[in-house]
This record gives C-alpha cells, sequence and structure tokens, in this order.
C-alpha cells in the first residue's frame, strides 16, 4: 500500500475544491468528498501508526498460536473480520466501520493488534490498547482515573472478535488470551481492563486476578448488562494457566 504524505494530500485536496471543484458541484457533495479523502488520510495514518508500535512490542515471534500486525496487509484483514463479525452481531451502531468494511479507530494507534490465522484465513482478533493521552475506550462510560492516581499502568483488550466461534473455548479464543496475558506481562502492564457481558463472568471469575470495576445496565448501543472488569495476569489461576498458557 502506498504511503500519503498526509498534510500535502489534504492541503492539496482543499485547493482542488476550493479552486474548481466548488463550481461545478453541490455542496453536499463537496462535503462527501473531503470525508472520504480525510478518511483515507486516517486510515494510512493508522496503519503507520499501528505497524510501528507493534514492531516494537515486546513478544515471542516465533510463537505458533497467534501473530501481531506488522504489516499494511494484516491490518487491513482485521479491520475487514471485524467489520464483518460485529455486521453479523449486530454491533455495529455501538462500534461503526470508519469506512464501509473497515473497523477501526484512533485506539489502534497504541495497541498490539493481535490475531490467529488458518489456512490463510483470518479467523480471530483482537488488541491490548496501551494507555495515552486519549486514555480507553471504556472510560466513555467509566473513568479509571482512581487507578492511575495509584500509579498503575493501564492496558484495556477490546474489539475481541472471532470468525467462528462456539460455546466452548475455541481455539482463537485460547490463543488470543494467551496473547493477553504474555504481551501484557512482557510489556510491563499492571492491570488489564475490559467490557464483558454480564453473563460472562462466570468464565471470566476463573483466571484469577478478576475484579468487578463497575457494573452497567447496557454498554453504550448495546442494551444488555455489561460488567467493566480489570485482570491482574500476574495473579492468572491454575486453571487459566493449565486452560490458555500450557
Amino acid at each position: 500500500m502506498v504511503s500519503l504524505n498526509k498534510n500535502c494530500a489534504l492541503n492539496e485536496l482543499r485547493g482542488v475544491i476550493q479552486k474548481s471543484v466548488y463550481e461545478r458541484i453541490e455542496v453536499e457533495e463537496q462535503n462527501r468528498i473531503l470525508e472520504l479523502f480525510t478518511t483515507r488520510v486516517f486510515l494510512e495514518e493508522t496503519i503507520d501508526k499501528a505497524i510501528f508500535f507493534n514492531k516494537n512490542i515486546d513478544w515471542d515471534r516465533q510463537n505458533p498460536h497467534y501473530q501481531l500486525t506488522t504489516t499494511a496487509e494484516d491490518l487491513i484483514e482485521v479491520f475487514k473480520l471485524r467489520s464483518d463479525v460485529y455486521t453479523s452481531i449486530e454491533y455495529q451502531e455501538e462500534f461503526p466501520d470508519t469506512i464501509e468494511g473497515l473497523n477501526f479507530d484512533k485506539y489502534d494507534h497504541n495497541s498490539a493488534i493481535v490475531y490467529c490465522k488458518k489456512n490463510k484465513e483470518y479467523t480471530g482478533t483482537s488488541r491490548i490498547i496501551f494507555d495515552s493521552k486519549h486514555k480507553l475506550p471504556s472510560e466513555e462510560k467509566f473513568s479509571f482515573d482512581y487507578l492511575r492516581k495509584k500509579n498503575i499502568k493501564l492496558c484495556e483488550t477490546s474489539r475481541f472478535t472471532i470468525k467462528k466461534d462456539s460455546t466452548k473455548l475455541s481455539f482463537d479464543f485460547k490463543n488470543i488470551m494467551r496473547a493477553f496475558h504474555e504481551i501484557t506481562t512482557n510489556n510491563s502492564a499492571d492491570l488489564v481492563v475490559s467490557g464483558i457481558r454480564e453473563e460472562h463472568f462466570k468464565m471470566y471469575s476463573k483466571f484469577g486476578g478478576i475484579h468487578i470495576e463497575k457494573e452497567l445496565d447496557s454498554y453504550g448501543h448495546i442494551e444488555v448488562p455489561f460488567l467493566i472488569i480489570s485482570w491482574n495476569p500476574y495473579e492468572a489461576s491454575k486453571f487459566f494457566k493449565r486452560s490458555f498458557l500450557n
């Protein structure tokens, strides 16, 4: 994928529109064109920053269980997978595509983006968002500042999507949970926060080091009970180690 010079691209676009395009098309169409170019530039920026971030994450590159996105092709496939799965489970209203068919946002800039692949097919993905000036996505519902005041190094897992899931612990689920543990501990994170459906807590409670930070009646547009939980990966239970790390 050819990298764009973001500032030049936007400046050239505005210049063209101001000089000639504005004279020939309606305002609504002008705005649509500008939006398309702006989102394309944001996609390029997201790819560049995500690749740089993932190449600097401490992880076992020889492990056979999962990979990190270190190429533009990987990221595009992950963004497609998110879009496909969220469309199928009707999560698009809460987690909308930035470009139709591609699901990404500013938090990808500072995330370890994990994926699983089988026979050249991308089958599962999630991300570990490391705390930054943007804070964490669940803070649109609940602030973690009280944890930051304790000098706790936070990260958040999100965009957990598996193409072919089942009621049992699938291989992709196991591999992604393994990645969560290995990447957070290798990169000195203290606590992992996540938003989960309340009905899934029974399973997560077996992982060890799990604490409920907040109970929610819904998660934005997802009208089912949710929990904001925290997980100390250094307190992983025997069940977790046996199920995900062996």
